[in-house]
């Protein structure tokens, strides 16, 4: 299996919700299109297996820090395992560099720890928690600079 990795649109990002457990109350279209439309700059990575889209990732300029904001991603459950997450992530790294942008930062739940893990892994820190009702949804946000990280070519992102 071959999947590609490339831009993509919202409807693609809509079609792997069914196959991502975790999206419990997804966003729909239109907050995509609210959120990307005020944004000065944003990116929709997905990852196809042939026309199938089986996994995400979309990011946004939120602040104006010098930062891209990895809001939104998952990969099918199908197609766990296969380091799809990784070159999601490796490739809006890539591009944000690439874009200007010095750190990437997103938001994640406390009950998401394979989400955590791997963010660690990839050498985010969390910098702050935002107390919730319960534990699980506690949310943590994590940064990641990105001047010396990079490993793979800007122009690994196809159409972006």
């Amino acid at each position: 299996m071959a999947v590609q990795i490339r831009s993509g649109t919202l409807n693609d990002v809509i079609a792997t919700y069914p196959d991502i457990p975790e999206l419990t109350n997804p966003h729909g279209k239109e907050e995509y299109e609210r959120r990307l439309s005020a944004a000065p700059k944003h990116l929709i990575l997905v990852a196809f297996d042939g026309p199938k889209p089986v996994g995400f990732k979309v990011g946004y300029e939120r602040e104006n820090d010098g930062s891209f904001y990895s809001w939104m991603g998952g990969v099918s459950v199908h197609y766990r395992r296969l380091g799809i997450a990784r070159q999601l992530a490796d490739q809006m790294e890539t591009w944000a560099v690439a874009q200007g942008y010095h750190s990437l930062k997103f938001t994640t739940r406390n009950r998401h720890r394979a989400m955590l893990v791997f963010a660690l892994n990839n050498g985010f820190q969390i910098y702050e928690t935002e107390p919730r009702d319960s534990l699980e949804e506690y949310r943590i946000r994590l940064v990641k600079n990105c001047s010396n990280s990079l490993t793979i070519g800007a122009d690994s992102v196809k159409n972006a």
